[in-house]
């Protein structure tokens, strides 16, 4: 097996115990791209058309709002699928942008080819579904869990369920997916 697939065969033999051998016959699908940082793979208000899996680095999916802030929803490390959902199975453009936080090494693969192996592989199709209910989880846990919370409070989740975040990422994205600014989040860092 070519050595760029071994983390995405792991990821499957975890969720679904796939054949090595039925692995090989559809990983050619998934095509190598290596990231420069800050490199943009999706541009928000353009249709999705792939889904990512990330060998090695970080995307940020965020988005821009009309007064210029950028709104950070989710970070796909290594081991993650990641894409704008909504675009990819609607079809409408996106609300987001994908970006390569630091240099990375991504596994794409077209969403028709994806939803090729979704009905015709059942493994697959029971990582699409463990996708899917993990996008919903994590969602609504972060909309549920930051309405209302105190800044400190969203700082707390963060440290206590995401800590790894904190540690790897600059300030300013760190502030972003928490909704506050680069400067209250130095602010409460010192405080703890």
């Amino acid at each position: 097996m070519n050595d760029v697939y071994v983390k995405l065969y792991d990821y499957l033999q975890r969720k679904t115990q796939v054949e090595k051998n039925a692995f090989l016959d559809y990983c050619h699908y998934f095509k190598l791209k290596t990231l420069k940082r800050n490199e943009v793979l999706l541009h928000q208000n353009t249709v999705c058309n792939f889904n990512i899996f990330v060998n090695k680095g970080c995307l940020r999916f965020y988005s821009n709002s009309e007064e210029g802030k950028e709104l950070t929803r989710y970070f796909a490390f290594e081991n993650k699928f990641g894409t704008s959902l909504t675009s990819l199975i609607s079809q409408e453009p996106s609300n987001e942008n994908i970006q390569a936080v630091e240099k990375s090494e991504v596994l794409i693969i077209s969403r028709n080819d994806f939803y090729h192996l979704v009905k015709t592989i059942p493994e697959i199709n029971l990582v699409y579904r463990d996708i899917l209910e993990m996008a919903y989880i994590t969602t609504t846990k972060r909309v549920y869990n930051f309405q209302g919370e105190s800044a400190l409070d969203r700082l707390k989740w963060l440290m206590k369920y995401q800590p790894f975040i904190l540690t790897r990422l600059s300030n300013k994205m760190v502030a972003s997916y928490l909704g506050i600014t680069p400067y209250t989040l130095s602010r409460l860092k010192t405080e703890l």
